[in-house]
């Protein structure tokens, strides 16, 4: 039974996709100041060690269900509420932006319902920072006039006419948490006819010292071997735009097969 003490406050913020520096003065405040912090994994742990009060409670609430690692967002929402009914400033930090495909709406229900002053900051997401750290434009004048923001998280409900409509357009696709499903959907949008001058980029770990960029182009596809899903985040970007990349990548890879956020994630563990 969750007693109220005094009402605090509960931040949604944005950390960004990776690089700790790319995270807003806003949140960064809010992360110097808060009582609590609740973690995605997606997180760079660089950023709350070295700017998380000495005595604030960090506490990770994770999510890759690919590894099995799964806090139920029942679980955080009622960890979030309990913590500002004590009066606590509580950080609620995500990667990427707060709003795109991070569950917020179930967060905003939670504090709403028991009535919890709240604020929503934006952040960086993962494909404006995959785009940016690849050298790939979302839109450009000759390539691409608009760009849209897609998962593949259930197969089944895509449509034939959406899968047409993916194949056709002009649009850049970017698709988050579908690096499992890479096969399918270059094969699907070869069966319904797409432009084979487009190229498909596979970023991994973005904007991080690990971040890996492999570029396709779809006729390419047809021949050879796409890379094997490995890290978390991986994101797709779809269309023309993609043949920008070798002219106008600037950020060099390291070509690591490791972890950027688990291993940072046990140091920063161990610290606390």
């Amino acid at each position: 039974m969750i007693q109220k003490i005094k009402t605090g406050k509960v931040i949604l913020a944005g950390a960004g996709p990776g690089d700790p520096d790319l995270i807003s003065v806003k949140a960064l405040k809010y992360l110097q100041t808060a009582d609590v912090v609740l973690t995605d994994r997606l997180v760079s742990p660089v950023l709350i060690q070295e700017n998380a009060r000495k005595d604030a409670e960090v506490i990770y609430v994770g999510k890759q269900c690919s590894k099995g690692i799964h806090t139920p967002q029942k679980d955080i929402n009622e960890l979030m509420v309990e913590l500002a009914l004590q009066g606590k400033l509580v950080l609620r930090l995500k990667g990427g932006d707060a709003s795109l495909f991070s569950n917020v709406l179930d967060e905003l229900e939670a504090v709403k319902h028991y009535k919890i002053p709240y604020e929503i900051i934006p952040g960086i997401s993962a494909a404006f920072g995959a785009a940016a750290y690849t050298g790939i434009p979302l839109t450009a004048r000759g390539f691409s006039r608009g760009v849209r923001f897609l998962t593949l998280y259930d197969l089944n409900t895509v449509t034939q006419n959406q899968w047409q409509d993916w194949a056709t357009t002009e649009d850049t696709l970017v698709f988050y948490m579908s690096g499992q499903r890479l096969n399918v959907l270059s094969k699907q949008l070869l069966n319904y006819g797409i432009d084979t001058s487009k190229g498909i980029a596979v970023v991994q770990q973005a904007t991080t010292p690990n971040q890996k960029t492999s570029v396709f182009s779809f006729e390419a596809i047809q021949t050879k071997a796409l890379p094997e899903f490995e890290f978390v985040p991986t994101l797709l970007i779809i269309g023309k735009v993609v043949n920008l990349h070798q002219q106008y990548a600037w950020f060099t890879e390291n070509d690591s097969n490791e972890s950027y956020f688990d291993n940072h994630i046990t140091t920063l563990q161990d610290a606390i």
